[in-house]
Formats: structure tokens, C-alpha cells, sequence
């Protein structure tokens, strides 16, 4: 299960780090290109993300 989140965390935050910067008009390109609801989109999935990673490494050290 922890390395679900692992996983599951690592692409999240990647794809909102990428929806951040489309949404902010910094990665053209897209559709999603200066739409700032892609931005707020982004930052959601972000922090889910790293959320799901704090969830991995806290309960690294116990059972699965």
C-alpha cells in the first residue's frame, strides 16, 4: 500500500507541477495554456501529492 502512494504521489505532484506552470502561461503549448483554473487545478493535485508522499514515508517503517 505504501508504495501505491509512493507512486500514486509522485505522479500527482508531477501533473500538477506541470498544470501549475501551463495555467500560469510558463509551459506553452497546450490548450490549458494560460488558463488559471488549469493553475488552481494544479496546486489541488499538488498537494494531494505530496500529501499521498508524506502518507508513504511516515508509514514506511511500519507493516503494509
Amino acid at each position: 500500500m505504501k508504495s501505491l502512494r509512493l507512486v500514486l504521489g509522485v505522479i500527482l505532484s508531477l501533473t500538477g507541477i506541470v498544470w501549475i506552470l501551463q495555467g500560469l502561461n510558463l509551459l506553452p503549448g497546450s490548450i490549458m495554456t494560460g488558463d488559471v483554473r488549469w493553475a488552481l487545478a494544479g496546486a489541488v493535485a499538488l498537494g494531494l501529492g505530496i500529501y499521498l508522499l508524506v502518507r508513504s514515508r511516515r508509514h514506511a517503517g511500519g507493516p503494509e
